[in-house]
């Protein structure tokens, strides 16, 4: 396997049979490599595509997909394909799959468990003080049903921030599950830590379910008796490691577990959802505060205190939206290195349950390493993005000092943000309230690009165009070619290109560029995913 086969700005895929896919990520740097290459945009492409009669168009696509008919294709293929045969409306979603959430101490056997449940080993997430991590989800089938685990990994044996870690990681992930496992070591019992998940776990309205794992045997069953005191019902004893008492765990999973996923479905219709995302202090709370038009109770920053994102229904300008707040997570000086993990936790949190991610940037202060990684979550997240540059205020007074810093944050956004150029950006005061009209046109046209949808016949017909004007350099003697393409999905836009080889990084920025220029995609990321198929031998 060559270098060619990795992606610019994600993991392989691996349900993907090991293609390659990138989410756009391009610095300034590489937008100059871009134009020297494949020189600057020719408006002309746009009037010619418009110009395209829409049926030519379908039937030429047409003509390109059954040519794949040659080649060896995968269940997951003649999916997409026939989605992208439905025309323009040919998109659809799949019901959203249950979800079950592992919680439980280090130590306990809960990734043995995950791994026991999908049926392989996976890299499990490493228990090291102070490292961010997300929470990682696996897809698993038992009876014939198909769910997402979900292992909360990467919690913080820290003496003095461990209930707060255990506490805040667990929260998040009972938040955005059906259901939850609590892992419970047999041997040790129920510590004070368990104790404290206990409390949230009792409160909250998911159903639990307590297991009692490393009973390796059945002289240790009568052990799990003691763990009724944590008063989550009837504990199961099991073995992650020798699959003992797993299949009579998750036949009762199953009749807990909905059909449907009640916390990860798309919700259709009511005020779009957006999330207020930035580093502590940058005015998320103001924000919130003055588009609700009263005083929010900010979320509580004490250690092991529950606390959810607050959500709230606010009128801009006329207009509904339902925002939710990510304040409250704030930099303790004996967990340092906590901080980006709880940061992350709530970022996360926050950006699951919404459709478009407003990121404030504090205008007053350099653009931090802070800022670009909580945008680079938001990307990450596949949804909608608009920057919005807070206390502006303070920089149009006219003294020296002022101007210096306009000057130096221009530059700043262009060395440090040149990514996401695309995103909307909107100068304002959370403070008093100035410009904040100025968010709705840049959410809608945010989210319009977000669930935008390009006709197939069109995409092939631009692809065609890209590569008569700057065909794919031949690499090792051999030139690959795009045979069809398709956009599989919106939110974000995903586009999949059936291709003989790998396209060079650079080429598929070009392609992905050159749809920001057509098509605008202004708010959105893009997601370009890349099949490789060979010929079918005769």
């Amino acid at each position: 396997m060559t270098d060619d086969r990795q992606p610019i700005d994600g993991p392989l895929d691996p349900a993907d049979g090991g293609d390659g896919f990138e989410i756009e990520s391009a610095s300034l740097a590489q937008d100059a490599e871009l134009t020297a290459e494949f020189g600057e945009f020719d408006g002309s492409l746009v009037d010619r595509l418009s110009e395209l009669d829409d049926e030519v168009a379908e039937a030429r696509a047409t003509s390109l997909r059954s040519g794949l008919a040659d080649y060896d294709l995968d269940e997951e293929d003649l999916e997409i394909l026939e989605a992208s045969a439905e025309g323009i409306d040919g998109i659809y979603y799949l019901p959203a799959l249950p979800v079950l959430a592992i919680v439980g101490r280090p130590n306990v056997g809960k990734s043995a468990l995950v791994n026991r449940i999908i049926g392989r080993r996976e890299a499990v997430v490493e228990d090291t003080p102070g490292v961010t991590r997300d929470r990682v989800s696996y897809k698993a089938e038992w009876l014939g049903r198909r769910f997402t685990v979900v292992d909360t990994g990467g919690w913080e044996p820290d003496a003095k921030g461990i209930n707060a870690s255990v506490a805040a990681q667990a929260e998040v992930a009972v938040d955005l599950a059906d259901a939850v496992l609590f892992v419970v070591d047999i041997n040790v019992g129920a510590t004070a830590t368990d104790e404290h998940v206990v409390r949230m776990l009792r409160a909250s309205k998911r159903p639990v379910i307590l297991v009692a794992n490393k009973a390796d045997d059945a002289i240790r069953d009568p052990q799990a008796a003691e763990l009724w005191s944590l008063g989550l019902g009837e504990p199961w004893p099991v073995s992650a490691v020798h699959g003992r008492g797993v299949a009579d765990l998750l036949d009762h999973v199953m009749t807990i577990l909905p059909e449907i996923s009640a916390v990860a479905k798309e919700e259709v219709g009511g005020p779009r959802r957006v999330a207020l995302l930035g580093r502590p202090n940058v005015g998320k709370s103001s924000l919130l505060n003055r588009a609700a038009g009263e005083e929010r109770v900010v979320v509580n920053e004490l250690a092991g205190t529950t606390r959810d994102p607050v959500d709230e229904l606010v009128d801009i300008s006329g207009k509904l939206w339902r925002f939710v707040d990510t304040a409250g997570i704030r930099r303790r000086v004996h967990l340092q290195q906590g901080a980006d993990f709880y940061a992350s936790l709530r970022t996360s949190a926050a950006l699951e349950k919404a459709e478009v991610g407003v990121v404030l940037l504090d205008v007053s202060e350099p653009v931090s390493e802070q800022d670009v990684r909580i945008i680079d979550l938001v990307l990450e997240s596949g949804r909608a993005l608009v920057l919005a540059y807070n206390k502006w205020d303070l920089l149009d007074t006219a003294d020296a000092e002022n101007k210096d810093r306009r000057r130096y944050l221009e530059r700043e956004i262009e060395q440090d943000l040149a990514h996401v150029s695309w995103a909307p950006r909107v100068n304002i005061s959370a403070r008093t309230g100035r410009h904040l009209e100025k968010l709705v046109p840049a959410l809608e046209v945010a989210l319009a690009s977000w669930d935008t949808r390009i006709p197939t016949g069109k995409f092939n017909a631009l692809l065609a165009e890209l590569t008569a004007e700057h065909p794919h350099p031949v690499r090792g003697g051999k030139q690959p070619r795009i045979l069809f393409g398709t956009q599989a999905s919106t939110r974000p836009p995903t586009f999949v290109l059936f291709t003989t080889g790998f396209l060079d990084p650079q080429y598929r920025r070009f392609i992905t560029r050159r749809l920001r220029e057509v098509y605008g995609f202004e708010g959105t990321p893009i997601v370009v995913n890349m099949r490789v198929r060979e010929k079918r031998a005769r």
